[in-house]
């Protein structure tokens, strides 16, 4: 192959060739610049991005909330990875990875920092008791869900949507070696759902609110424009958990918080009442 890549004996990092996120991608952690982060009113403060990570968290959120549990009330300050927000001194105080989403509960006397997406649900779960059951075979079934998600939506995000989307150029090799993985992933919840009203049993879970903004938005054509590409349609089952899942009022709710694209009444960028999301949402056709 005349364009073959032959890897240098000491990799050195090209700005040159990293696409999109060619900016803000560094091979090193840490802070890049000094500041705080912002601090609102309530127990639990949010520094996240409407990405599907962070859909997890204020979709989570949004449940408890409609459960009435008035401690979940919550501040979601904007974190524009685009930018590099996340490379603040403030937020790599709270998450030294430098990902979204990253939650400070200061509910206590002591401020708790709790970051990556699922570790931030099963602490909610456990805080309020709510999506996650004690029983030790349930909880095992969530848990297992919950980890598989955590594993599988890389190969789904950084590596399907990555090369099919956001790559400054398309590649059939990588393409076809994530489409393979990603289009089994979609087949494993398919069989899964086939004998189960939800991913991890009858009971709605946090593995429903982790898996769903990542599979869920990619079943109903919501992600990287590629639903013709995946034959989403076949696999009925994830089709019929997803639009049920859609139907949830938290969900809707959720799913726009920290959004700063799409069309005014899905598009929160902070939420610090209610009634922000309420004010978007009155303006949906």
């Amino acid at each position: 192959m005349a364009n073959q890549y032959v890897p240098p004996k000491v990799w050195t990092m090209d700005c040159e060739n990293g696409g999109e996120w060619a900016s803000i991608n560094r091979p090193d952690a840490g802070a890049r610049y000094e500041k705080e982060l912002p601090v609102g009113d309530h127990p639990l403060q949010l520094y996240s991005l409407g990405t599907p990570n962070g859909q997890k968290i204020t979709i989570m959120l949004e449940e408890l909330l409609a459960l009435g549990e008035s401690g979940a009330e919550y501040d979601a300050h904007l974190i524009n990875i685009g930018d590099g927000d996340q490379f603040s001194s403030g937020f790599v105080g709270v998450n030294p990875n430098s990902k979204i989403p990253a939650l400070v509960d200061r509910s206590g006397e002591t401020s708790i920092n709790v970051f990556e997406s699922g570790s931030i649900l099963v602490y909610l779960a456990e805080k309020f008791g709510h999506f996650l059951p004690t029983e030790i075979a349930e909880r095992t079934q969530v848990l297992n869900w919950l980890f598989w998600l955590q594993g599988a939506a890389p190969f789904l995000g950084g590596g399907f949507g990555h090369f099919y989307a956001y790559a400054p150029e398309k590649y059939e090799y990588p393409i076809n070696r994530y489409t393979m993985e990603v289009k089994r992933q979609l087949d494993v919840l398919d069989k899964q759902l086939a004998n189960h009203t939800y991913v991890a049993g009858e009971t709605y879970s946090i593995a429903d609110i982790a898996i769903w903004p990542w599979y869920g938005n990619v079943a109903l054509g919501l992600a990287y424009d590629a639903a013709e590409f995946l034959d989403v349609q076949r696999y009925q089952h994830v089709q019929r958990w997803a639009k049920a899942i859609l139907e949830r009022p938290a969900v809707q709710r959720g799913r726009i918080v920290n959004k700063t694209s799409g069309e005014a009444w899905e598009a929160v960028p902070e939420r610090h009442s209610a009634a922000d999301i309420d004010a978007a949402l009155k303006q949906r056709p």
